[in-house]
């Protein structure tokens, strides 16, 4: 089982610089080569979760495996994309493959950095974005329409998915993605097979100059993160530039570094776990004197099927987890302490697994 997030964005917002960031390497095209990612670069990242190290001592082991997502660089995206203009097709093919949006978007004014549109707005640049994106769905929702209703007379599933599709439909007229449409669960269910772009949960990264670290962004990111607001995403403020050194100094220069511009934790650290919650994941761990490890899965998962992130026999032969909360392997020091304290739960089929979780489980062979 893995996730995956897109990072998509205008070409020069410094999109393939945090895609660098994030996955360690260096980046090899000039700043203002405007499809400096062609091809979908893509890299696994580790997801930082603190409370690994607290459980490595408690298990006394130097074995540590944290989750992972995967990044997927995206082409740089231009006006006319859902038309094929630029290297449209490209993106639209890579981004519906992706499980959540990461869009990039220039919140920095730099005179030696070209934008492609002349002028720096950044919720400019994500209407262009969106925009094709809801041109490409609407294209598929009409096609589905039109299949609907040739056979809704004789056919009551496909009459009921009707008014959904037309309701999707004049929500992209007024400029709203899927996402933002307030489509319930079963309104969902009816363009499910049509795995619309803008129905993916997208999060805003602004990527703002290293001197608007300090103050918490500046106007251009301020206006970002309120349009999030009225189209159903969320956004968080980065520094490529800040980001980029990082990844050249060592760790011990690191940390001076970060000290030095009043940073707590690297931006990707922040960007990757912002980029979990949008997966809507969730971490249990199992830990022992062999390893102690982080095991991915969505929330709402219940114990057979989150057994099975580990062994799919696991899940078959499921008998019961026993389980702790974070909490309460923190304070009674491990498995032993639990289980004398009455700490240890036995659950069966129907838990639901809860963020934290440490546990092991019990199956038929």
């Amino acid at each position: 089982m893995g996730f995956n997030c897109g990072i998509v964005g205008l070409p020069n917002v410094g999109k393939s610089t945090i895609f660098n960031a994030l996955t360690q390497t260096q980046a090899a095209q000039a700043a203002n080569y405007p499809f400096c990612t062609i091809e979908p670069n893509t890299g696994m990242v580790n997801v930082p979760d603190p409370r690994l190290w607290v459980l490595k001592d408690i298990a006394k082991t130097n074995v540590v495996i944290p989750t992972q997502i995967e990044i997927v660089d995206i082409a740089g995206l231009v006006k006319g994309a859902s038309k094929g203009e630029g290297k449209g097709n490209e993106f639209l093919s890579a981004i519906k493959t992706v499980d959540a949006v990461l869009h990039v978007v220039r919140c920095f004014e730099d005179p030696d950095v070209i934008h492609v549109d002349g002028s720096i707005d950044p919720v400019r640049d994500i209407e262009i974005i969106d925009l094709e994106l809801m041109l490409k769905d609407e294209d598929t929702v009409k096609a589905k329409l039109d299949r609907m209703k040739r056979r809704a007379s004789h056919d009551k599933e496909c009459a009921a998915t009707l008014p959904t599709l037309e309701k999707v439909l004049a929500g992209f007229k007024a400029l709203q993605p899927a996402r933002a449409q307030g489509l319930t669960e079963d309104e969902l269910k009816h363009i499910a097979d049509c795995h619309l772009i803008t129905a993916k949960a997208m999060l805003f990264v602004c990527n703002i100059a290293d001197t608007d670290i300090r103050t918490n962004g500046n106007r251009l990111s301020a206006a970002v993160q309120a349009h999030a607001k009225n189209v159903g995403a969320t956004a968080i403020l980065i520094s490529g530039k800040i980001e980029a050194e990082l990844v050249s100094l060592a760790a011990d220069e690191r940390a001076a570094f970060m000290a030095e511009m009043g940073i707590k934790e690297a931006g990707v650290d922040t960007l990757v776990r912002a980029g979990y919650d949008l997966l809507n994941l969730a971490t249990y761990f199992t830990a022992g004197e062999k390893e102690v490890r982080a095991w991915q899965i969505q929330r709402g998962w219940k114990a057979p099927r989150a057994a099975g992130v580990i062994h799919t026999d696991f899940e078959k032969g499921f008998i019961r987890a026993e389980v702790a909360s974070y909490d309460d392997y923190v304070r009674l020091k491990g498995e032993k302490g639990c289980r004398e304290a009455g700490r240890l739960r036995a659950e069966g089929k129907d838990y639901v697994m809860a963020d934290g979780d440490v546990c092991h489980f019990l199956f038929n062979r």
